[in-house]
């Protein structure tokens, strides 16, 4: 069985619902507050419901907030490969969140940036493994180089996966280029990639944006990552667009009056890789991946993934009378 790893930051989401985010220097008062285990934590929880192997090879920390992280990934089955680290605790990141389910995100430093070359061999991927890398990972030099010294000794069958996330687009142009070169798999929302696209002066073709402009961003972003590239560009309730073996295709979303998008694109992102470590096709493991995003965003918190068998009866409940 293929193996979803993550190297990236497990913390404590502190999410706060709000009924306005408060002008600059004033206040608002919170009408819950709640912790939850996030960040990389969501996206291995995805994955592990949907019947994945999942380890965790990024760091962690000792205090009370390590705990939780630690507790959440056991509770799924998820093996932590890297010792904690001492006398530190994870990070969290304060998450203000609106009637309308948009998200506010203030996030500390602790712990989880403590990663080493050691520290991430670990995890001992093997090929056909799917590492998953976050962009946050290298806005900071001190996780960023070992990351990416550690990236580059990996055996060329272990699968490498980017969520670029909001920093990509603004790291230094060489640091990109590394990451880009190590990556097979990239996996972002549309501003991530038209933010990419536009810094590298790679416009989208007006005449190819039917039947949505995320399809021809993944035929964009497929020449900049390595090998036999594959592409997947999110668009919330619209669904997403993947290119794989030279296609693009557009796999329509699963609109839902949503109380809470935290976490929506990292719970994609975990089913799409268990759905891919399983042996499913990429274009089905994509429309897989929307069901279990539309299902998270009517639950609040991040990692509140549905399971596959979840999934399984959402799409027989959108199947319409000729489907049966």
């Amino acid at each position: 069985m293929r193996r979803v790893i993550h190297t990236g930051q497990a913390l404590v989401d502190v999410v706060l619902e709000v009924p306005d985010l408060p002008a600059r220097g004033q206040n608002v008062m919170a009408s819950t507050a709640t912790d939850y285990a996030g960040g990389a934590v969501t996206v291995l929880v995805a994955a592990a419901r949907f019947g994945a192997e999942c380890v965790h090879a990024g760091a962690h920390g000792t205090g009370p907030h390590g705990d939780v992280v630690r507790a959440a990934l056991d509770s799924e089955g998820i093996a932590v490969s890297a010792p904690p680290v001492a006398d530190r605790d994870t990070g969290i990141c304060v998450v203000l969140v609106e009637p309308s389910a948009e998200r506010t995100f203030v996030t500390t430093l602790g712990a989880e940036r403590d990663i080493t070359v050691e520290s991430l061999a670990t995890s001992s991927p093997r090929a056909g493994d799917l590492v998953c890398v976050t962009g946050f990972s290298l806005a900071l030099e001190r996780t960023r180089n070992p990351l990416l010294e550690w990236l580059a000794g990996l055996p060329a069958e272990v699968v490498v996966v980017l969520d670029p996330g909001a920093a990509f687009a603004a790291l230094p142009p060489d640091v990109r280029d590394t990451m880009l070169a190590h990556t097979d798999v990239w996996t972002s929302n549309a501003e991530e990639a038209t933010d990419l696209l536009a810094v590298l002066g790679l416009p989208v073709d007006p005449a190819e944006v039917e039947p949505r402009e995320i399809v021809a961003q993944t035929r964009a972003l497929a020449p900049l990552v390595r090998g036999d590239a594959v592409t997947i560009v999110r668009d919330g309730p619209e669904g997403c667009a993947v290119h794989v073996a030279g296609e693009a295709s557009y796999v329509p979303g699963f609109p839902q009056t949503p109380v809470d998008t935290n976490g929506a694109g990292d719970t994609h992102t975990g089913a799409l890789m268990a759905e891919v470590a399983g042996g499913t096709a990429w274009v089905e493991g994509c429309r897989r991946a929307n069901a279990a995003a539309a299902i998270k965003v009517t639950r609040r918190g991040p990692s509140t993934a549905p399971t596959a068998a979840e999934v399984d009866a959402f799409l027989e409940s959108e199947r319409g009378p000729t489907d049966a």
